[in-house]
């Protein structure tokens, strides 16, 4: 059997991830394929003799098992949170707050800017915040001081409705990939970083990693201006971590690696059922405040990229994915 990226080989470099795998597991499984948009991979169908299934790009979901209300619940950030803590499941509290006067008579009190700004000074002006429908990580950063708060705020309006304001948490961050109560892989996650070429300064890497990012429909990371070490040159292979989101595509890295504890596993199989996903990718910090034992659920992605299989080779766990999906969906 070819590898996936094997089979990736002759795709378009904006084939998106998820076409190119259910092609590949079609092929495995005696399915049949079929492009609808000329090649582009954007929306295709899959079938048997008997059933076909139609998946578009972007947005929309590509684990049909999962249903739409569930998914659509552990889209909103907020209403994650308040689910997983009714179901007993540790997670990072957070509140919501507008960006915009649009549909003010239908909320209730509590949630505007101002009330963000006075939120955010309970939390010692210092706080993680990202948009409450977000993902990939845009827009996800810790903010500290009132004035970079005005500032994210007014930037991330351009292109959202709402955001979620939490405490910042430290800890090991990794992810738990499960099919129902399966947990497929865990995965440890690194912060995205830059390496010197004994030539540009701090400055300029981060200019080039911004301008990738930028491409990519994901925000930029504060250079924070006023730091002097921005202006030093980074010896050639020198590495420099760019703390916040560790999202693969802001470019950060994830390793696959053993669960840190059985506490993780079933920690994230009590989140997904809370929520009714039978698909999941839950993300958490194990060891918060140097407690080894305590773990904070931080989201639950319903719709996951998996991207990481491919990178480390594991077309085996990509077709089993896939088959589940084909399983559900009574196409096997």
């Amino acid at each position: 059997m070819r590898s996936v990226k094997e089979f990736r080989a002759g795709k378009p470099a904006s084939h998106p991830d998820q076409s190119i795998y259910a092609e590949f597991a079609c092929a495995e499984f005696g399915l049949t394929f079929s492009d609808l948009d000329g090649g582009s991979g954007l929306v295709f169908s899959i079938a048997s003799p008997d059933k076909s299934l139609h998946f578009g790009a972007g947005r929309c979901s590509w684990y049909p098992q999962n249903s739409a209300t569930a998914s659509t619940l552990a889209s909103d950030k907020y209403f994650t949170g308040k689910i997983l803590n009714a179901a007993g499941v540790p997670v990072i509290d957070g509140e919501y707050f507008f960006l915009h006067d649009r549909y003010r008579a239908h909320r209730p009190n509590g949630h505007e800017r101002d009330d963000a700004l006075a939120h955010f000074s309970k939390l010692g002006a210092s706080a993680f915040v990202k948009p409450l429908t977000g993902s990939r990580g845009d827009f996800a950063q810790a903010v500290h001081g009132e004035a970079a708060l005005l500032r994210y705020l007014d930037e991330v309006a351009r292109y959202y409705d709402a955001v979620l304001m939490q405490p910042i948490v430290e800890g090991i961050e990794y992810r738990v990939f499960l099919l129902d109560d399966d947990a497929l892989y865990c995965a440890r996650k690194y912060p995205p970083s830059v390496r010197g070429d004994g030539v540009r300064t701090l400055r300029e890497l981060l200019t080039a990693h911004n301008d990738a990012l930028r491409a990519g429909g994901l925000s930029p990371v504060a250079p924070g201006d006023h730091d002097a070490t921005l202006d030093a040159v980074l010896a050639k292979g020198q590495r420099r971590e760019i703390p916040g989101r560790m999202n693969l595509s802001a470019g950060g890295t994830m390793v696959i690696e053993p669960p840190p504890s059985q506490k993780t596993v079933a920690l994230a199989r009590q989140a997904t059922r809370a929520l009714g996903l039978r698909v999941a990718a839950v993300d958490m910090f194990v060891g918060v405040g140097g407690d080894p034992d305590a773990i904070d659920v931080i989201e639950v992605n319903s719709n996951p990229s998996i991207r990481l299989l491919e990178d480390f080779d594991r077309g085996d766990l990509i077709l089993r994915i896939w088959q589940h999906t084909f399983r559900a969906m009574g196409l096997l």
